[in-house]
């Protein structure tokens, strides 16, 4: 993942008039000649350019904006604008919209032609001009795209003496250019309204008096001072005070959640009543929020395979019309002796419905308004690909510990085996397991601190971690190991009395871990995790939804796995299971079922979640491991929104299915229609616009379908 920070030293553009899929070709063949293919990333939906060559930026704005694509700086964007500057293209299409009205009009009305003929033309040229513009330029690079289509349709209707006609189809192609702008500026403003969650100004502690300050120029541990009712303005560590803050824009759970000394607090964050002082660890570009937006932006920039799809077919679907437009255009009238200037009529239909703009913006849109839904329901998806493949997950594993359960073991037994006192056990426990990364060390290590045992004076050397296993360690110079019964097994100390006390307690549902040197086991530590509120009712809720098959996977004990499996409703489990063993157990799965799901912590079932066909980790806020390794983070708590997460997605492959329906029917219908003589040419631009107008309007539903129950 790219840190937002370097993200944002790369000079960033918006590039408007990018209006189709042979458009973007011409920006990105500019782009190949100055900064080359690996030198910028292009967002043809947001029309968002970023690049990262600075020395060659400018060059490259300006061979854009010979091109004819005005190019705009973000700075440039976010200043404010003239009431021209935000709607020109709507006051020329207005404008014009009136002057073709006034000709059509005067045509009816017997005026002279010589007069409706220049209110005509003038409509054409106020509304077209930058059409006209882009289409000499397109075909200067051979590039035969809409604008290059749209004129030829005018010009030969003029040609033909279809003045009205001509003029409709500039204007209504002007028209649909200015809603795919204004589409186009709503996407963006939905991602930007993300960041925009984090205030501007911050107000910090600077040689003790209070000061305000932009929220971009906070540094690493300074202290900020946040009072009821405000916006955290960056990540930090809560080092004075207690209060509640609503997390929503992070998590998506809008119930304030308690704080207090030594919380992390986010970005974005409402504080509730209590008055804080948090100490910065993240810069302002750096925090977990932006980092959000920036990894949303990076993932519309991934296309899904059906769009991909999509795209193929609409560079053979254009060449391919234009094909027949020749034809009908040329082999009635010499085969048949057929009228040329009817045969060149219904050619000139063809050549408007060859724009293939309805069907290539169909999944796009669809796609990039179901990311950014999902990353306001604290659900961060990497990409258009993964909505896809989620949209067929029928079957899914699950991890235990932090998944399926609380993730917050407490210890509930200490049996020392030897002449060592409990609280020596505990010691040395809680001085190894201070080094782990486990989530039963964090265990160890409360129990010690409520006991108020002293550890951190132990000397620990040589710490290894065992993955699927424990540690080992040398601690005041003795070798130790700590782990599970397999690790126990596996050092021959696993003695009568150690079995019986692992048989106990593993009989009683808790996780057992023993301590023991070279020699033998020197105790038993047992711990249990509850299991979460919501894990059950999201298993059945699962199966709802045609999710049939799931599996819990852990390293823990069989019984322990049994035990939790039975309350929660999952048949089929997996333990003891060491890291690569949960890999084989996924394989199984995806052999089986096809496309598998595995929803874990992001941290310890990385090579798990790397191995399932999409891997979902979870609970996770801040993590920068999670957020680099996972296809998608469900950056809360909450395990109920992963059946949200399969109807989001399922929701957005159908809107995107009704999308590519709807543009092929009324092609379809059109290309029958235009040979046969029925369409009008206004009528074929209607059609055409109309479909584009359509799908994107049904794409950006997502930014507000319900997909909570």
């Amino acid at each position: 993942m790219t840190r937002t920070s370097k993200a944002n030293l790369q000079p960033s553009f918006f590039v408007s008039g990018v209006c189709c899929a042979a458009e973007e070709e011409i920006v990105r063949k500019h782009l190949d000649e100055i900064v080359g293919r690996n030198g910028y990333t292009f967002n043809m939906l947001t029309h968002e350019l970023r690049l990262f060559d600075r020395a060659k930026g400018e060059l490259a704005v300006k061979q854009l904006d010979r091109a004819g694509f005005k190019t705009r700086s973000k700075q440039e964007l976010q200043q404010p604008q003239s009431f021209w500057a935000r709607h020109r293209e709507g006051v020329t299409t207005g404008c014009a919209t009136i002057l073709a009205a006034v000709g059509m009009a005067g045509e009816h009305m017997g005026t002279p032609e010589i007069v409706t003929h220049g209110i005509l033309l003038s409509a054409m040229v106020i509304a077209g001009w930058r059409i006209f513009v882009k289409a000499w330029r397109s075909v200067q690079t051979y590039a035969f795209d809409m604008n290059v289509l749209m004129t030829i349709a005018a010009a030969g209707a003029l040609m033909i003496d279809k003045w009205s006609e001509g003029a409709a189809v500039i204007i209504l192609f002007a028209f649909s250019l200015m809603l795919e702008s204004y589409s186009s500026a709503r996407t963006r403003r939905a991602i930007q309204s993300l960041m925009a969650l984090s205030p501007e100004q911050a107000c910090i502690l600077l040689d003790g008096r209070e000061e305000i300050v932009a929220a971009k120029e906070v540094e690493p541990r300074q202290i900020v001072i946040i009072r009821p009712g405000e916006r955290v303005p960056v990540d930090g560590l809560i080092i004075e005070g207690h209060s509640s803050l609503d997390q929503s824009v992070i998590t998506g759970e809008a119930i304030p959640i308690p704080r207090a000394v030594g919380d992390r607090v986010f970005a974005g964050s409402v504080n509730g009543r209590g008055s804080l002082r948090v100490q910065s660890t993240e810069s302002y570009e750096d925090t977990t929020l932006a980092r959000i937006v920036h990894l949303v932006e990076e993932a519309q920039l991934k296309r899904a395979p059906i769009q991909n799809l999509v795209e193929r077919f609409a560079r053979i679907y254009t060449p391919s019309v234009l094909s027949v437009a020749v034809a009908v255009a040329v082999l009635p009238p010499l085969l048949f002796q057929a009228s040329f200037e009817e045969w060149f009529y219904r050619a000139l239909v063809l050549l408007v419905i060859a724009c293939p703009c309805a069907l290539v913006v169909s999944t796009p849109v669809t796609l990039v308004s179901a990311l950014t839904r999902a990353a306001r329901l604290g659900i961060l998806i990497k990409g258009g690909k993964q909505i896809e493949v989620l949209s067929k997950v029928h079957a899914v594993a699950f991890d235990k510990t932090g998944t399926l359960t609380q993730g917050q073991p407490t210890v509930t037994d200490i049996v020392p085996l030897n002449s060592l006192s409990r609280e020596r056990v505990l010691q040395i426990v809680a001085a190894l397991e201070k080094r782990s990364e486990h989530p039963l060390a964090s265990a160890m290590i409360r129990e010690a601190d409520k006991h108020s045992i002293q550890y951190a004076h132990v000397r620990v050397e040589k710490f290894e971690a065992l993955p699927g296993s424990g540690v080992k360690a040398t601690v005041d110079g003795e070798e130790y190991s700590l782990g599970n019964h397999e690790l126990c097994e596996a050092r021959g100390f696993c003695s009568t009395a150690v079995e019986q006390v692992l048989d106990r307690l593993e009989r009683e549902g808790k996780t057992a871990v023993v301590l023991g040197n070279s020699r033998e086991a020197l105790g038993v530590i047992a711990v249990r995790d509850s299991v979460r509120d919501q894990s059950k009712h999201t298993i059945d809720t699962l199966r709802e939804l045609g999710v049939r098959h799931m599996v819990l996977l852990s390293g823990d004990h069989e019984t322990s796995v049994k035990r939790l499996a039975d309350e929660v409703g999952i048949e089929e489990y997996g333990g003891p299971l060491l890291p690569q063993e949960k890999i084989k157990m996924v394989e199984r799965l995806k052999a089986r079922h096809g496309v598998v799901a595995m929803v874990g912590d992001g941290i310890n079932d990385a090579p798990a979640l790397a191995s399932a066909s999409v891997g979902i980790a979870m609970g996770v806020s801040g993590s920068d491991a999670a957020l680099e390794t996972a296809d998608v983070v469900l950056m809360g708590d909450d395990l109920a929104k992963l059946p949200l997460l399969i109807r989001l997605s399922r929701s957005a492959v159908l809107i995107v299915k009704q999308n590519i329906a709807i543009a092929l029917s009324l092609k379809l219908v059109f290309l029958i229609l235009s040979v046969t003589g029925v369409a009008t040419l206004w009528m074929a631009v209607l059609a055409d616009d109309g479909a584009a107008l359509i799908v994107i309007l049904n794409g950006l539903r997502m930014l507000s379908v319900k997909v909570d129950s």
